[in-house]
């Protein structure tokens, strides 16, 4: 057993993000945040979230809407949008019902125990290290922005997305000189599977059909989608 977890729980949980333990599409709430931030003129969020749906609903991979995504970004100061991405946060989750009570109550549960924490997303630092400070877990594996001279350069590595989560675990678990089959994983999309799939304790978070009937075929644990009320 590693040093991490008591007997009977995982050493890692490996936690996905959006509409698992936020009720929010940190991506696309942020983005309205810095361009409103910047001064963009009135329409541009919509605009520019409109095309990645149109992207998203033309069936372009989501692997392909992820960088799209972080194209809009480039040149950006990586400073300016930690700064920026801890303001959205401060602002954020005052809302009512931003946090999901029943996977934050797991997260919380899970590091009281021991275990350590890592939140998955394909979102990426400015929006994953505010909500990874807030809930004390223990590491954040985000889209790989890459960074020059303290600057975005629109590009990221490989995107957070399906394989790449269960690819950014297993690495994570190899450095770390951890089981797999020691670990859990929360997912609520089926972009979530192969990191499920990857570990010895799968957990769907929510409704999603075809989640819930993959989490029935194959004895997964279900944690409902449970808004905290402050």
């Amino acid at each position: 057993m590693s040093e991490y977890a008591s007997a009977g729980e995982p050493d890692v949980a490996f936690f996905d993000v959006d509409e698992t333990l936020i009720s929010v599409k940190s991506m696309f709430r942020f983005l309205d945040f810095y361009l409103e931030a910047r001064g963009e003129a009135p329409g541009t969020y919509r605009r520019l979230a409109g095309e990645l749906q149109q992207m998203a609903g033309l069936g372009v991979p989501r692997e392909a809407v992820n960088r799209a995504y972080y194209r809009l970004y480039a040149g950006e100061s990586e400073r300016r949008l930690a700064r920026l991405g801890a303001q959205w946060f401060a602002q954020e989750s005052q809302s009512a019902g931003f946090w999901l009570a029943a996977a934050v109550s797991e997260h919380d549960r899970l590091r009281r125990q021991g275990a350590a924490t890592v939140l998955v997303s394909g979102s990426f630092f400015a929006c994953l290290d505010p909500i990874a400070e807030a809930l004390d877990a223990s590491d954040v594996l985000g889209a790989p922005v890459v960074i020059r001279d303290g600057r975005l350069t629109g590009e990221i590595g490989e995107p957070m997305i399906g394989r790449g989560k269960e690819h950014a675990a297993l690495n994570w678990l190899t450095r770390q000189g951890l089981s797999p089959s020691r670990c859990s994983a929360y997912g609520d999309h089926l972009s979530d599977v192969p990191l499920l799939q990857a570990v010895g304790t799968p957990v769907v978070v929510g409704d999603e059909p075809q989640m819930a009937s993959l989490a029935e075929q194959r004895g997964w644990r279900r944690l409902p989608y449970a808004l905290t009320t402050a």
